[in-house]
């Protein structure tokens, strides 16, 4: 039985008309689609570089699952307070780290707009990926010019400047050409990777009694699954000789299952609490269809005039021109 969750103050910046939900809300997003977008994030050298100075992954990997994926679900599906309030405190923790990346030499900050960036569109073309792949299908023109245009909304959660923000599957596929020569296959980067790829959380593949003796299989099939939408330079580059018989094998398995959980909203909801405890608070309300107190949606900049606190790319802009000032 799924805890209690309150209702939601309004249907945040989205809300369940919008391309975002339909796509968000499908259970790829929540399995494989994270899985690629984090391990896919690891081989920007700068964006590992962060993540391993803290040594979350390394050390407290399960709780980095889930406050990772309790972020990236409350900036698309949870009401714009909790939307705002989850990039304003992560945007004020990133400003208290930063170091030397040992691969490059170079200066790393979590919040700089072209990490920031990567990080965004690794997240938003992996789940898109997944939907198509194992879900329902490519969506429709209008479907996938909305759903970019979204994206480009959804950026100002961070300290991207909109503007820089692909419009179309073109655009995105312009965007990874020009920054693969930055993309560094590092010891590192590996490493993190391979921990994503073996299960940050293991209770996502935990089945309950006598079922439980499958567990390893399905953890088998979303690892796989996983694999089987990586470039192949990135397989190479985690050891993985995965080809194409085992990639349509995994497919065929995951499709129909993902069919069946996007039926039983309940059941994902129940899966989704014992496996991230924290984001399940954010996103069971979009899951289970549970009204808003205000069935109203609000854009990105009036969620922040509201919690009294400038846009991120404001508050980035503002510390990197008093840091300007104080050196000269």
């Amino acid at each position: 039985m799924t805890r209690i969750v309150n209702a939601p103050l309004d249907y945040g910046i989205f809300g369940p008309e919008s391309v975002t939900w339909k796509v968000y809300r499908y259970p790829t997003s929540m399995t494989v689609g994270f899985t690629r977008t984090a391990l896919t994030e690891m081989f920007d050298p700068l964006v590992v570089a962060s993540v391993a100075g803290t040594g979350s992954l390394r050390q407290r990997a399960a709780d980095r699952y889930d406050r990772t994926l309790e972020y990236a679900g409350a900036l698309v599906l949870a009401d714009s307070a909790t939307a705002a309030h989850a990039a304003d405190t992560l945007m004020r923790i990133h400003s208290r780290i930063t170091g030397l990346d040992p691969e490059t030499g170079r200066t790393y900050d979590p919040n700089d707009p072209a990490g920031q960036l990567w990080i965004h569109l690794t997240q938003w073309q992996s789940v898109l990926h997944v939907y198509e792949r194992f879900g329902p299908g490519r969506l429709s023109e209008e479907d996938e010019r909305q759903y970019w245009e979204e994206c480009a909304i959804a950026a100002q959660f961070q300290t991207i400047d909109p503007a820089e923000v692909p419009r179309s599957r073109t655009e995105m596929r312009a965007y990874y050409q020009r920054v693969l020569p930055d993309m560094v296959v590092s010891e590192t980067a590996v490493e993190h990777a391979r921990l994503i790829l073996n299960g940050a959380n293991p209770a996502l593949t935990e089945l309950p009694g006598p079922l439980s003796i499958m567990s390893p299989l399905v953890q088998w099939v979303l690892r796989r699954t996983t694999i089987a939408t990586l470039p192949r330079w990135m397989r190479t580059a985690i050891g993985s000789r995965q080809g194409p018989i085992i990639d349509a094998v995994v497919t065929a398995m995951l499709r129909p299952t993902m069919r069946l959980a996007a039926r039983q909203p309940k059941v994902l909801a129940r899966k989704l609490e014992s496996a991230s405890p924290r984001a399940y608070a954010v996103l069971a309300p979009a899951i289970l269809d549970i009204a808003p107190t205000t069935p109203e949606t609000v854009s990105v900049e009036e969620a922040f005039r509201r919690a009294g606190r400038p846009l991120p790319r404001e508050q980035y802009l503002a510390l990197v021109g008093d840091s300007v000032t104080s050196a000269l």
